[in-house]
């Protein structure tokens, strides 16, 4: 069944998300290990994608840990520097399927301060038919409600859908309410991907 929507989740499919590199980085890799042992920093983040205050949660963390109070807050003060760099090909095979007149979703665990920030320096974080947004609806993937919920939204039978995400618990879910899945590893799968269901050509796909 060709699809009647193609369904884009963001962090490492669109945008880069290794906030380990970053710290690497910044601090180097020896006190990031002892950071990350230390603090649940994915945690502290998957509470945001569940619908927590960005800022307030963060400073929170940071409250409940004062030897890393400096790290944490870097996480609120530099976010968009770890939440980077941008991944070309994917975005180019989005707008490719826009032109093409094929609708184009998002569904992504973000929480809803830091998407709206993310949409004022990612300018194709606007060019989404529809947005589903973890911290707006209070649910995230790879919780079966929150399929449901953009089977609802978007009206498209489970079989229609095709839903490309770089983790194989969050396409284990839709696979398993009827949706066509990608588990991504790269751009190169993905453009093949979508040659082969006859959403793109070949060199609309390049």
């Amino acid at each position: 069944m060709t699809p009647q929507a193609v369904i884009f989740d963001i962090g490492n499919v669109l945008v880069e998300w290794q906030p380990e590199d970053y710290f690497d980085r910044t601090y180097g890799a020896a006190r990031r290990r002892r950071l990350f042992a230390e603090v649940d920093l994915h945690g502290m983040n998957l509470a945001i994608d569940a619908g927590g205050d960005f800022a307030t949660t963060i400073e929170a963390c940071a409250a409940q840990h004062p030897d890393w109070a400096v790290e944490i807050m870097n996480w609120k003060e530099n976010w968009i520097k770890i939440a980077s760099p941008l991944i070309p090909r994917s975005i180019r095979l989005l707008r490719a399927l826009r032109v093409k007149g094929v609708p184009v979703f998002a569904l992504t665990n973000f929480g809803d301060t830091n998407y709206a920030y993310a949409q004022t320096e990612y300018v194709f974080l606007n060019e989404f038919d529809r947005e589903y947004v973890s911290g707006r609806m209070k649910l995230i993937k790879p919780d079966p409600a929150i399929y449901a919920a953009v089977e609802r939204d978007c009206g498209i039978a489970p079989g229609g859908l095709i839903f490309v995400d770089d983790r194989a618990e969050n396409i284990a879910a839709a696979r398993q309410r009827g949706w066509q899945v990608h588990l991504f590893d790269g751009p190169e799968g993905w453009a093949a991907k979508l040659v082969s269901l006859g959403l793109l050509s070949e060199s609309e796909a390049a």
